[in-house]
């Protein structure tokens, strides 16, 4: 490769000269300029933006951990970021933990190693305190989607709560009021409050919660699948159900069709975060639209603001949107 002291000498001014032009620093006659261009050009010399850049104590980087790029939300959202991120001048250090605590650790070591500016932090499974301690080592970190107890960092989430609540609402004004949840893993930060955003929806309307309707479990299809099997064989079966996820409730529509069942005609379905893939369902999904992208794109502002020394939001709250489809129906006259 290539160096400065060679560019310097085919085009006959110093190093200290290239370097200033090459940083916008210093006006040169044009012949001059012309010359280290053209000096550059013949040598295809690259400057060593890594060393420029610890030189000024800086990366320009910033590291990205996401649960998985398999699932439609974490790929839209790590895309957001990372579109983010080059609009501002930062490369992105992306690494997928699968959802293991040990990788979590081992990738933030990692990422700690790799002089990164900052993180941008996915998780999808409940801390048992290690994650907080290991993230207390950090100077600039935002978490994004869901919370880790005892971390004092900003934080970037969707109304739960309130989404789940016009989930079930949309049950309610529908007629149903054996109306089931399936949800994500009962200690989650998510699933906790959509769970308490379908509980108030029953409660405002009078309706006693029945803890034998719920279920909760991984937010995934084979989750929904086994749950919803479970419920349709109980004594009392719902005639309409919340599920936590879309992931979940596809596995529920597939249950419910396992039984010689259909939806919505014998069971109505709500989801929750509006996949690519929910219009295309037959039915289409009844569900609560994440801001995905407005999620990642909130996550890196968040970061950057850390990083020029501002000080941002401790927590922001991005409204969720029900979205009809044909997903949902009115209970049966049969009572199913």
């Amino acid at each position: 490769m290539s160096t400065i002291l060679e560019v310097a000498e085919m085009a006959r001014v110093s190093t200290t000269t290239v370097s200033r032009y090459l940083n916008n620093r210093i006006e040169l006659p044009a012949d001059t300029a012309a010359r280290i261009d053209a000096a550059i050009s013949a040598l295809d010399y690259r400057p060593n933006i890594l060393a420029k850049r610890l030189s000024l104590g800086r990366t320009e980087a910033i590291g990205l951990m996401t649960p998985e790029i398999a699932n439609p939300f974490f790929a839209e959202l790590a895309a957001a970021v990372e579109d983010e991120a080059e609009r501002h001048g930062y490369s992105v250090l992306m690494t997928s933990t699968g959802g293991n605590r040990d990788r979590e650790l081992r990738s933030l070591r990692r990422l700690k190693d790799g002089h990164v500016d900052g993180l941008v932090m996915m998780t999808n499974r409940p801390d048992d305190g290690s994650l907080a301690k290991s993230l207390h080592q950090y100077g600039h970190i935002v978490l994004v989607d869901e919370d880790i107890p005892g971390v004092n960092v900003p934080k970037i989430f969707v109304e739960n709560r309130e989404g789940a609540n016009a989930a079930t609402q949309c049950l309610l004004d529908a007629g149903h009021t054996r109306i089931a949840h399936i949800g994500g893993p009962a200690a989650l930060f998510s699933a906790i409050e959509r769970l308490e955003g379908y509980r108030t929806a029953l409660w405002d309307r009078g309706i006693q919660v029945d803890r034998a309707s719920i279920r909760q479990g991984e937010y995934s299809r084979e989750f929904g699948l086994a749950a919803m099997t479970e419920l349709l064989a109980g004594p009392n079966p719902p005639t309409a159900v919340f599920a936590g996820s879309d992931f979940i409730a596809i596995g529920a529509m597939q249950a419910v069709r396992a039984r010689g069942l259909s939806v919505p005609h014998d069971i109505s379905l709500v989801g929750f975060d509006d996949m690519p893939f929910a219009d295309l369902l037959a039915p289409g999904l009844t569900t609560i639209r994440q801001p995905t992208a407005e999620l990642g794109r909130s996550g890196f502002r968040a970061l950057l603001a850390l990083m020029q020394k501002k000080t941002p939001a401790d927590l922001t709250r991005l409204p969720v949107t029900l979205v009809m489809r044909e997903s949902v129906a009115p209970p049966r006259a049969s009572g199913r």
